[in-house]
């Protein structure tokens, strides 16, 4: 009995131990626990700073004296290190509740498991600033001195000898401070530790290759360089091309692209000169087979002048190429650089006889009288067109007025028609001394078969084989070859 009672309470005395120990240590667990419970684990650290056994008051003044050491880091667009620190800027830590959360987020019972566990965390470190201070900072930044600034370049169109071309801005490093200073700031409220500048806090050229000057301003230059102007003129090659065409356009201070008038008439003028063939000097195989030089009369091409250049300007606005004739005010009876053709009348005024050649074939010739040289009424010499035909017609002058059955003038008043009067005499040197007022007088039947068949408009070739001076006024005023003007210079 002694001994069963020595072991029951032998039991008792272990068994009390046993629970007395278990506990005590679970009050110890659970005292640490509460202990963790406002306090950090050991090992803990919040962005790189050790507030392991930390409550909250002690973990916040160890990271705000850790706010004296804050550095901001700025990289400009370049990849360019800059500057500001906090003691300059006279920062102070402001807790966002932060770590109240980090705390609340840790489990205090398990606080065995993490004790010795590493824990590291990155939280804001919101700050506040003065805000002189900062701004003082910002503006005293190498990025803001006027020594380190480029300003930004605008483009611009500029001519070479290949013509226009838009030379493309150039950015600059001039900074926006009102932007940075807001970037900053943003960037000490949150705690960061850098920031990086981009194009939007650059200052940027007002007009670049993309703006709407540079754009339809290149595209007015272009539209006129398209409008390439392709002349339609038999046996020759002209073209307005890009490049003369270039030499038109002229760009004003304010972007403005307008026409230089006074290049397109100097053209034009250079198109007349080229082309114009009225009164030009021929050279002229006549029926006898020789060649001469005949020039004046009224027959040729004219170019009008004012009519191209509006056109020119036209075609230049329009922006399409075109290909087109010449605007003319007058046209010869054909076209090439022979506008004579094989369809014209021949007068020698020296053998008195007159042709007529319908493409190239002889239709009718005969002697024929002409103005009386010894009266100063030679009949005009050049190259002429019939003017318009007239059946029946009356001839009047100062001191006459004949009936003829036809009439076809070419010179002013002086024309082709019959002479009844002159009783089938004609040739040989009447016209000398008997010769008309002008007018070339033809036997009936050839005057009647010439009006029929010659068009208004066809080349009359008259020329002397001598020389001869025509003071008349039907002379003067049909531009005669031979005229002269003895009143004046010759």
């Amino acid at each position: 009995m002694k001994k069963k009672r020595r072991r029951r309470r032998q039991r008792r005395i272990f068994w009390g131990c046993a629970i007395g120990a278990v506990t005590l240590l679970a009050a110890a667990y659970c005292g640490i626990a509460v202990y963790f419970s406002s306090h950090f684990f050991f090992r803990t650290k919040v962005n790189g700073w050790k507030i392991g056994g930390m409550d909250i008051e002690a973990a916040e003044e160890k990271l705000g004296k850790s706010v004296e050491e804050y550095l901001l880091t700025v990289y400009d667009r370049e990849g360019e290190k800059h500057h500001i620190y906090g003691e300059d800027i006279g920062c102070k830590y402001v807790p966002d509740g932060s770590l109240d959360k980090l705390l609340e987020e840790q489990k205090p019972f398990l606080w065995l498991a993490d004790i010795f566990r590493l824990k590291e965390h990155e939280v804001p470190m919101p700050m506040d600033y003065q805000d002189k201070l900062i701004s003082e900072a910002v503006s005293s930044m190498d990025l803001f001195q006027e020594e380190n600034i480029k300003d930004p370049v605008n483009a611009e169109i500029k001519q070479d000898e290949n013509g226009y071309h838009v030379e493309p801005e150039k950015e600059g490093n001039r900074l926006i401070q009102e932007n940075v200073l807001k970037k900053v700031k943003q960037a000490v409220l949150a705690g960061e530790a850098s920031i990086t500048l981009t194009d939007e806090d650059y200052a940027k050229a007002e007009i670049t290759q993309d703006s709407p000057e540079i754009a339809g301003v290149m595209g007015q230059i272009e539209k006129y360089q398209n409008a390439v102007i392709t002349y339609d003129i038999k046996d020759y090659e002209e073209v307005l091309d890009q490049d003369k065409i270039l030499q038109f356009i002229q760009l004003g201070e304010d972007g403005s692209v307008t026409l230089k008038k006074d290049e397109i008439t100097k053209y034009v003028q250079e198109l007349a000169s080229k082309y114009n063939t009225y009164a030009d000097v021929r050279s002229f195989k006549t029926t006898a087979g020789d060649t001469i030089q005949i020039g004046g009369g009224d027959y040729g091409w004219i170019l009008n002048k004012e009519a191209e250049e509006a056109q020119i300007i036209s075609d230049l606005e329009g922006g399409q190429p075109v290909t087109r004739e010449p605007v003319y005010s007058q046209r010869p009876f054909v076209s090439g650089k022979d506008d004579i053709g094989n369809t014209y009348i021949e007068i020698d005024y020296t053998k008195q006889h007159m042709w007529y050649y319908e493409n190239g074939v002889l239709v009718t010739d005969t002697d024929v009288v002409t103005g009386n040289i010894s009266r100063h009424n030679g009949s005009p010499d050049g190259v002429f067109k019939i003017v318009y035909k007239e059946s029946p017609a009356v001839l009047k002058g100062e001191d006459y007025e004949s009936n003829v059955t036809y009439f076809m003038p070419f010179a002013y008043n002086v024309g082709i028609h019959d002479a009844s009067w002159r009783n089938g005499r004609f040739g040989g040197s009447i016209y000398k001394t008997s010769g008309s007022h002008g007018c070339i007088n033809a036997p009936l039947e050839v005057a009647q078969t010439i009006y029929e068949k010659v068009e208004v408009g066809t080349p009359v070739v008259a020329y002397y084989r001598e020389k001869v001076e025509l003071t008349a006024e039907n002379a003067r005023i049909s531009n005669a070859y031979s005229y002269v003007d003895k009143e004046g210079e010759p």
